[in-house]
């Protein structure tokens, strides 16, 4: 059977959607003003717009929101999910979780922004991390994901490592201090890559052992055929 998340559930992901939204519209005034890039605090005075535009996307943090973005809609919307929209989900809960326990752990006191920019990572980094959790914990929907999904939803964050080392290569930037080659070492660089692989997979694995576990129907989750 398939879980259909409650209306209650559906308020809550159309809730988290508007987060990300709104941290979206914000970041894009940034963008296009300007202003303070809110994942690595860099103002775009000198650097042109087509250039920012892309960082701002190669950031990992950008790339979670948005599949947090596509996955909050799905549920909010349909209230149900079809096989794309599993791999999605996961990748959202995954990307967003690394991104929360990366930003507090490695990234946070080296940044420093105020204004707008400091709401907006606000948002990402807290926000959006926390209120995805929390809506999978309490609304599901539940027995979602297979053994043959993983595989699909780690292709996404393997794709984005592989292109973070081959574009740095090219262009000498990195979207992080713990994968700049030329001021950590490739070593460093690798080690800190690893790291965020194999936090990924136990995290993968805990998901799955904690969905299995939980209620079918939670919190007025309600099934159907």
């Amino acid at each position: 059977m398939e879980n259909r998340v409650s209306v209650w559930g559906r308020a809550w992901f159309a809730g988290v959607a508007v987060v990300v939204f709104v941290g979206f519209v914000l970041q894009f005034y940034l963008l296009f003003t300007g202003g303070a890039d809110a994942n690595s605090g860099d103002a775009g005075n000198t650097i042109p717009l087509g250039v920012r535009f892309v960082r701002l996307f190669s950031f990992f943090t950008v790339q979670s929101n948005l599949f947090v973005l596509i996955a909050a809609l799905l549920l909010a919307i349909r209230g149900t999910l079809g096989r794309v929209g599993r791999v999605v989900y996961l990748d959202a809960l995954l990307g967003i979780i690394v991104t929360g326990a990366a930003f507090s752990f490695i990234l946070d006191p080296d940044l420093q922004l105020r204004g707008v920019a400091a709401v907006v990572t606000a948002l990402f980094h807290n926000v959006s991390p926390i209120a995805m959790a929390l809506g999978w914990l309490l609304w599901g929907p539940r027995r979602q994901w297979t053994w043959k999904i993983i595989p699909l939803a780690f292709i996404w964050p393997v794709a984005w490592l592989v292109g973070t080392f081959v574009r740095g290569a090219i262009t000498g930037w990195y979207p992080y201090l713990f994968l700049d080659v030329p001021k950590v070492g490739l070593g460093a660089a690798l080690a800190g890559a690893g790291m965020i692989v194999v936090f990924t997979i136990i995290l993968t694995a805990i998901l799955l052992a904690v969905d299995r576990r939980l209620p079918r129907v939670p919190f007025g989750l309600r099934s159907r055929p």
